[in-house]
């Protein structure tokens, strides 16, 4: 079992920046590949970023590639999301998952956490 909760969110400006984390509770963290997934009112929770258990592999969605970064301390059962030049598009609730392996596919992940909100003002 892997209890995860987000933190970090918040209002900022479009171009500005905010980093989240995601802590882990459980023995098992650094035996999970973690992925961030974003949901805005009316959408469908979208794929954002997956990082490997080592921290050696990152994947990211077009969308925020270039602006993003993954990151994990497994001694500190945690993941970072480092998020610069935010857009008002980026606006939405995120949300942090564990799996074996990392994954794009929202449906692959076994845990999940409740989310953080980010609101990117124009």
């Amino acid at each position: 079992q892997v209890q995860l909760v987000e933190s970090g969110g918040g209002l900022v400006q479009a171009g500005g920046s905010l980093r989240l984390s995601c802590a882990a509770s459980g023995r098992t963290f650094s035996n999970n590949a973690m992925g961030w997934f974003r949901q805005a009112p009316g959408k469908e929770r979208e794929f954002v970023a997956a990082i490997n258990r080592s921290g050696r592999n990152t994947y990211y969605a077009d969308s925020v590639k270039g602006r993003f970064t993954i990151s994990r301390d497994n001694a500190k059962n945690a993941v970072y999301l480092q998020m610069n030049s935010l857009k008002p598009e980026d606006t939405a609730v995120y949300v942090c998952a564990a799996r074996l392996t990392p994954s794009q596919m929202v449906y692959d992940y076994d845990y999940w956490g409740r989310g953080t909100q980010v609101t990117v003002s124009s």
